[in-house]
């Protein structure tokens, strides 16, 4: 399968050009009340031009309480619909089709953003709690937070977007009660993966009686995050359960493509691999994860992948979509200069914040 093949989505109907996904990044270059920026707008409106078949925003969260960040934008009222159809007529112009990824940061949603206390799927040591600790959700904070997802999904499908992307990665709340350190409750919301994914499933539900039938909708899970108890069996199991469901698309977020398990480091097959191996009759699989080159999108390809997801790249890279069939296709690898991140559509907080990352802006220009 060429990564340049087009694709239809079988159950909305939607046509994508190429097997190129642009993975959700944060950027922090959006306002403090949740609207979007231009700069934001821009940034995404850059790699759609570049070629991108499909299009993910950054993480944003679907509850006040929910944020996880400075700068993000939200959708959690419906003052954010104006401006995220500004972004959604852009993005359709370049003929992408746009996703955003809709989240809640749990224990990670920090007490000095949102001025109330972290929750989580149990009390669980919290450092951006000022009491150390994240509080348990009780029953009606849970009934609240799959309303607020639901109603932030038709929020989304208001303002013009093609679909959702759950974010049930990175330990954010839905991977908060997705792992067993995470996750110690003893009610109907936890115990075994199929427990411990139901507020996943409900929210997927919910969402569903609420969208219009065309609107996408896909998970993105962390295969493996050994500090808060998500192993590779569980993720197996709860793939299994996600296709069920009939969802549009799985995704995938490996970190390295290229890695084995930890869970299981005998085991010769690639993190993709367990999964394409596994469950024969998956939806559509993005995986994303240390893609740089041409080499690596084919062998993504070659596992089982049907999207090529990658983030990084697409920084400095943003018409690699156009390129990445090419034998040999090799970008540059960072470090890059400030004046070439800037006329790539990154703002100047984007590139302060790309300054954290190692060894990825050159001091200067």
């Amino acid at each position: 399968m060429p990564i340049q093949d087009c694709f239809t989505f079988t159950r909305t109907g939607h046509f994508v050009k190429n097997r190129t996904v642009l993975a959700a990044m944060t950027n922090k270059q959006s306002n403090a009340d949740g609207t979007i920026s231009m700069d934001e707008i821009d940034w995404l409106a850059r790699r759609a031009e570049g070629g991108f078949g499909i299009i993910t925003t950054a993480a944003t969260h679907v509850s006040k309480d929910g944020q996880g960040w400075d700068g993000e934008f939200g959708v959690f009222d419906d003052l954010h619909i104006k401006g995220l159809k500004n972004m959604t007529n852009t993005l359709r112009k370049k003929g992408t089709i746009s996703i955003a990824q809709i989240f809640h940061g749990g224990m990670r949603s920090p007490e000095r953003l949102t001025g109330v206390t972290p929750l989580s799927a149990s009390r669980n040591k919290c450092s951006e709690s000022f009491s150390g600790f994240s509080r348990a959700a009780m029953e009606e904070d849970i009934m609240r937070l799959i309303s607020d997802f639901s109603d932030a999904a038709l929020r989304c499908a208001k303002s013009g977007f093609d679909g959702i992307e759950l974010h049930g990665a990175h330990g954010y709340l839905i991977s908060q009660f997705l792992g067993t350190k995470t996750n110690r409750r003893e009610d109907e919301w936890g115990g075994e993966i199929n427990a411990r994914s139901k507020f996943l499933i409900e929210i997927i539900r919910s969402i569903k009686s609420k969208v219009p039938d065309n609107f996408i909708i896909g998970v993105r899970i962390s295969p493996e995050i050994n500090n808060i108890g998500i192993n590779m069996h569980d993720s197996i199991k709860l793939a299994k359960i996600l296709t069920n469901e009939g969802l549009d698309f799985i995704h995938l977020s490996c970190w390295d493509s290229f890695s084995r398990s930890i869970s299981e480091p005998n085991d010769s097959r690639l993190i993709t691999e367990w999964f394409t191996s596994s469950i024969p009759n998956l939806p559509p699989l993005i995986s994303t994860g240390a893609v740089w080159n041409s080499k690596d999108a084919n062998s993504l390809i070659a596992q089982g992948a049907d999207f090529i997801g990658v983030a990084r790249v697409a920084i400095a890279h943003p018409d690699w979509p156009k390129y990445v069939s090419e034998d040999n296709y090799q970008p540059q690898l960072p470090p890059f200069t400030s004046s070439h991140l800037k006329s790539v559509s990154l703002s100047n907080k984007f590139v302060d914040y790309m300054r954290s990352w190692d060894n990825f802006v050159l001091d200067g220009k």
